[in-house]
């Protein structure tokens, strides 16, 4: 069942996330007080309303890796946007979270 309170405050966070920075699930989730809920704040990506000041492409796993499957366009997509907004990433393919990971405020 889905939690329209938690999914608010999800994207009331990712709205935050500036050009060139991201996110993770888990960051998010611990931002939101309850750092186990990681999967909740991925499956409040795939329900995200089609809002382009929301920049769910923002969001990765713990690892910098891009969503699975066909979210945000599918991972070719969501990459080239991350490139496109100056996100920088390792050899591996994997997003630099040392050097792109958001640092709320």
């Amino acid at each position: 069942m889905r939690d329209l309170a938690f999914e608010n405050a999800v994207y009331a966070i990712v709205v935050r996330i500036p050009r060139g920075k991201v996110a993770t699930y888990g960051q998010i989730a611990a931002m939101l007080g309850n750092p186990w809920a990681a999967r909740r704040v991925g499956q409040a990506m795939r329900y995200a309303p089609d809002d382009p000041a929301l920049a769910c492409h923002r969001v990765v796993n713990s690892s910098g890796r891009m969503a699975p499957g066909d979210i945000f366009g599918g991972a070719a997509v969501q990459r080239q946007r991350l490139l496109d907004e100056g996100v920088i990433f390792k050899v591996n393919g994997c997003i630099d979270l040392a050097r792109s990971r958001w640092m709320f405020d």
